[in-house]
């Protein structure tokens, strides 16, 4: 934000989170001056909120305000619906406002606690048209209150908003867990810079660098660290590129997990939560077969005393991996958008939402339980790029061209959150059901293990499957059918 005193900051919504932040601005002096709140509520109109008036109806007082192009609006309605925020967003747009910026959504948000720093440039995300599950997130959190909380991959994206929202969930230590040292620096620096400005409660923030895949380490640090609760996000995950090194996404998705599955019961862990993701359903890629191996090592550990679950969702709108910052460079860069195929559509969710959920299915009590969150309707991935050269002032088709690729290896047209042998059940938690299994899942874990180990790590008298890549697709189609036949298709 500016730090020119005499620039002037528009608030949309002369709300709780509004007040809080307008006070901020004012405390603090240096951001600029809060030149008024906006807001539609007729009751709030004409009135003063810490001697700042304020105008409306929004749509009403923008095209008369002073110079826009200097002046900046932020958004401060965490509880408003999308088609409200993106109608606000393109009126502020359309009259002339180049600063936009907003606050993150209410799940984000506990009881109004709303702080300058949570403020952020306007996302396409934010003005999408899903509408996110919300949820208490105080009372979601409750179960972590005074516990040791690790979260592998926390330099990612869900792993980092796990720790953001955690920052509010009352927890004693946060293990940020991760093998890139630069990830997991960016995430601390980011926690404890939220934590200096006032957002959440005191919480001990420690970064450790390791390597899944050193079970030895593993057992280590988890006993050291004493975690009481395990979520276990890491995982290699673009589905091209661990078609072509599916050595390295069999031995960190699916024996990275076994390690710490077994160093958490050996350290008595009270909760692990192993987040998946709907590729692991009736799998065509080694991806996708590593997730569901892993979904199975957590089930299978369920009689130990530790809560073993494991939560499973689609997409995640905005994440590093995800299309939309691919298709904003593409955008930015003149086009054209590229798109594998013309019905192609995924499930997706906020990042923020994602966490929510999985934070409140990881207090459930129910051991050995397989939960997904609700996705609402696969969205098309054309309609998802329509709507974003939109955003960037484009007009798709003319401005910037749309082009068909074909899929690659290992990516379906669409995904299904559960496989043809389960189904759903609901649960007393808004945007959480249960998975049930109708027979057996037919999958043979130790035997399957004993298998892929030799090719993932050298075993005297097998030398010859280390590091064997067609021995092990050749594995994985025995196990599962729809790689057998899929791999079949693309000549695997």
């Amino acid at each position: 934000m500016s730090r020119d005193k005499q620039h002037r900051i528009y608030i949309i919504g002369a709300g709780i989170a509004g007040t809080a932040i307008a006070r901020e601005i004012m405390d603090k002096g240096i951001f600029g001056t809060v030149a008024a709140f906006l807001d539609d509520d007729a009751a709030k109109i004409g009135k003063k909120i810490l001697g700042t008036p304020v105008l409306g109806p929004i749509d009403d007082v923008l095209p008369v305000l002073g110079n826009k192009q200097e002046d900046e609006a932020l958004i401060a309605m965490p509880g408003a619906q999308r088609s409200v925020l993106k109608n606000i967003y393109f009126s502020l747009k359309s009259v002339g406002f180049r600063r936009i910026r907003i606050l993150p959504t209410v799940s984000q948000i506990l009881d109004g606690d709303a702080h300058l720093i949570q403020t952020k440039e306007v996302d396409p995300v934010d003005i999408l048209p899903r509408e996110p599950v919300t949820l208490n997130l105080s009372e979601a959190l409750a179960y972590l209150r005074g516990k040791r909380v690790l979260i592998t991959g926390a330099g990612g994206s869900i792993g980092s908003e796990l720790a953001r929202q955690l920052l509010s969930g009352g927890v004693q230590r946060l293990y940020l867990f991760g093998h890139g040292e630069n990830s997991i620096y960016e995430t601390e620096r980011e926690l404890r810079l939220l934590q200096k400005e006032g957002v959440g409660e005191k919480a001990a923030i420690v970064p450790v660098i390791g390597e899944l895949q050193d079970r030895d380490f593993m057992r280590y640090i988890l006993k050291k660290l004493k975690a009481d609760v395990v979520f276990h996000c890491a995982a290699h995950k673009h589905v091209p590129l661990m078609e072509e090194n599916p050595v390295e996404a069999i031995k960190n998705n699916v024996f990275g997990t076994k390690n710490i599955v077994d160093a958490a019961h050996e350290a008595g862990t009270e909760r692990f939560v192993l987040v998946s993701t709907d590729k692991a359903v009736e799998p065509v890629s080694v991806y996708g077969c590593s997730k569901r191996i892993a979904e199975e090592i957590v089930l299978s550990s369920s009689g130990s005393s530790c809560a073993y679950m494991v939560v499973r969702f689609g997409n995640v709108l905005g994440s590093r991996g995800s299309i939309l910052p691919l298709f904003k460079k593409q955008i930015l860069t003149g086009g054209p958008v590229t798109i594998t195929s013309k019905n192609a559509s995924r499930f997706f969710m906020t990042i923020p939402e994602a966490a929510s959920l999985i934070l409140k299915a990881g207090g459930v009590t129910e051991k050995g339980a397989l939960f997904v969150l609700e996705m609402g309707e696969p969205i098309r991935i054309v309609d998802l790029a329509e709507q974003l050269i939109r955003f960037y002032g484009f007009v798709p088709y003319e401005d910037i061209k749309i082009e068909y690729i074909g899929l690659r290896p290992g990516e379906k047209e669409e995904e299904k959150l559960i496989a043809s042998n389960e189904c759903f059940e609901s649960t007393p938690y808004p945007g959480i059901l249960k998975v049930a299994r109708m027979g057996s899942s037919a999958l043979d874990i130790t035997s399957l293990l004993d298998r892929l180990y030799p090719v993932c790590f050298p075993v005297e008298g097998k030398y010859e499957l280390f590091r064997n890549r067609d021995f092990l697709k050749s594995v994985l189609t025995e196990y599962f059918e729809h790689y057998r036949v899929f791999s079949n298709n693309f000549g695997g």
